[in-house]
């Protein structure tokens, strides 16, 4: 029997779900919560394969629990970005960020990133698409994740990183390859700490930074652990603080707060996920965008700036 449209994109282009789980390395609820981001993303991924109009489309992201959506908006960015790359037409992935994936716009440019990755294309020419100039940059960390997850004897074990990346843009991509690492660490401290210690210094403070990324947004940790990883991070805790801000102000927008993100805040920037959503906000005011000064690098000195001065303020400095 001849495969329908959507069977031939799901061969084509899906992802199975022995290959989204293989990460995977126990039965504890830890790593049944990691799973369940993942599924969920791939889920979001295939949703776009089986039909990509946004009238069908949209009601289907919005049957996943309010705490996973962005997961779900997250793979379908991925979708349709696949898309882009193959069929001809108006971009739907840009018609998505400005229309119902405009709530998730953080996670639906990682999504980009990571089908970029899977498609093996390139990503900075693609940036030239995008029209916010911090945000763009996330595509790169995307594309980082899924190299470190889908490929970690390379880009973790081995520490490759791809030729044709620029010097910023190698910057954002380890930030991708710390967001990995959680998944692959099984969320646990030690493992963690050892894989970036494994890493060269000059990559460990962007690697903190995607740690506190996924620490805040997928959370699935206790306290004692988000502190820990606090303490190992030593000098680059206040990287680590950017990421899981900026993750606040993420999830904020998309209307997906979760308490694992307040409690991420509390312990790696000294205050609440809504008030470092804030800071957030003031870091974006005005941000020049240069070849020498990219707008998200801007972004991210800024904020780093405005959380030590408040976790100073409150007693709570890394």
């Amino acid at each position: 029997m001849a495969l329908s449209l959507r069977g031939v994109r799901r061969a084509v282009m899906g992802v199975s779900d022995a290959e989204a789980t293989a990460f995977s390395r126990g039965d504890t609820q830890t790593w049944r919560h990691l799973e369940t981001a993942v599924r969920t993303a791939v889920g979001g991924y295939h949703a776009v394969l089986d039909g990509s109009r946004f009238e069908d489309l949209v009601p289907r992201l919005d049957r996943t629990p309010l705490e996973l959506r962005g997961y779900a908006y997250e793979g379908a960015a991925m979708g349709l970005t696949g898309l882009d790359c193959f069929l001809p037409g108006p971009s739907r992935l840009q018609a998505y960020l400005e229309g119902p994936g405009s709530p998730h716009l953080y996670m639906a440019h990682i999504g980009a990133g990571e089908a970029l990755a899977r498609l093996r294309r390139r990503p900075e020419p693609f940036l030239r698409r995008l029209t916010d100039p911090a945000l763009k940059w996330l595509v790169l960390d995307g594309y980082g994740f899924h190299e470190g997850f889908f490929k970690q004897r390379r880009f973790v074990e081995r520490q490759r990183v791809p030729a044709h990346l620029s010097p910023f843009a190698r910057r954002v991509f380890d930030q991708g390859i710390g967001r990995s690492i959680w998944f692959t660490s099984g969320a646990h401290p030690g493992r963690i700490t050892a894989t970036i210690a494994a890493f060269p210094v000059h990559r460990q403070g962007d690697l903190w930074l995607g740690t506190g990324v996924a620490c805040g947004y997928v959370g699935g940790v206790d306290r004692a652990t988000v502190k820990a990883l606090r303490a190992a991070a030593g000098r680059h805790a206040t990287r680590m603080a950017v990421g899981t801000a900026f993750v606040a102000k993420g999830r904020l927008r998309a209307g997906n707060p979760i308490p694992d993100t307040d409690l991420a805040c509390e312990v790696l920037c000294g205050i609440s996920g809504r008030t470092a959503a804030r800071l957030v906000d003031q870091a974006f005011e005005d941000l020049p965008d240069t070849e020498s000064e990219p707008a998200y690098d801007t972004l991210q000195r800024r904020l780093q700036t405005s959380l030590a001065v408040a976790s100073s303020a409150t007693g709570e400095g890394s």
